[in-house]
């Protein structure tokens, strides 16, 4: 099956109404297990990636996390190629409520040309390593003044028996309420699509945005690997 066909799978649909409830969808199986034993396998090869941050130091969490260099090993770009064209349509949307001009062309090397005419050029592909006790702070990932926004993480790792705990987490802050949380275990292999800064949401004068922020709860046992991909680069 092809990256388009697995992309595909999705019922897009319901994808954009999941988004437009919570900020978040679960799409299908988008690496097979082997897939994501040889993606986990390439955690350790130094010469894949640009940096390395170790969470805790940086107050981020406890955890570490690297950085891909361009080109990415497959089938990363294959992934993040078949997935722009189906969130683009829900991020044109969200910004024509917002009454904002959406800036992203039809293609996402068109946009990433934007982002690096911009100074915005270090790729923004990401693997993360959990531990016992590791977890993600809440936190956005923006990067500079380009922004696309809906991002995708992939679970590399088979809850319950690569690891306890580790689930993923939206926070939405409220105007003039609490704030609401959402949390979602992610089944290995899968992605889980999700916004990268906001989402539109009614209000009295019709739609605003509120802000919602993403994390990851704290892991109690094993390990577990995540793949993140941005669809921005980083200045």
């Amino acid at each position: 099956m092809s990256w388009c066909e697995r992309v595909g799978a999705a019922d897009w649909e319901a994808v954009a109404a999941d988004m437009d409830e919570v900020g978040g969808a679960l799409l299908p199986r988008l690496l097979t297990p082997a897939e994501c034993a040889s993606l986990v396998g390439l955690y350790a090869d130094d010469r894949l990636f640009r940096a390395v941050v170790d969470m805790g130091r940086h107050r981020y969490g406890e955890g570490e996390y690297r950085y891909f260099k361009a080109p990415y090993p497959r089938p990363i770009e294959e992934l993040k190629q078949a997935l722009y064209p189906r969130l683009l349509p829900i991020a044109r949307d969200w910004w024509a409520r917002l009454g904002r001009d959406a800036p992203w062309p039809d293609t996402l090397d068109e946009w990433l040309d934007m982002c690096h005419r911009a100074e915005q050029t270090k790729p923004t592909a990401l693997m993360l390593k959990y531990g016992p006790g590791d977890w993600n702070a809440l936190h956005r990932d923006l990067y500079g003044d380009l922004v696309f926004p809906l991002q995708v993480v992939v679970n590399l790792s088979e809850p319950g028996v690569d690891h306890t705990g580790g689930e993923f987490l939206l926070v939405e802050q409220r105007a003039r309420a609490q704030s609401r949380g959402t949390a979602t275990t992610l089944p290995q292999g899968h992605g889980y699509v999700f916004t990268t800064r906001e989402r539109p949401i009614r209000s009295t004068r019709g739609w605003s945005a509120a802000p919602v922020r993403h994390g990851v709860s704290a892991v109690r046992s094993g390990q577990r690997y995540t793949l993140g991909m941005i669809f921005h680069d980083a200045a």
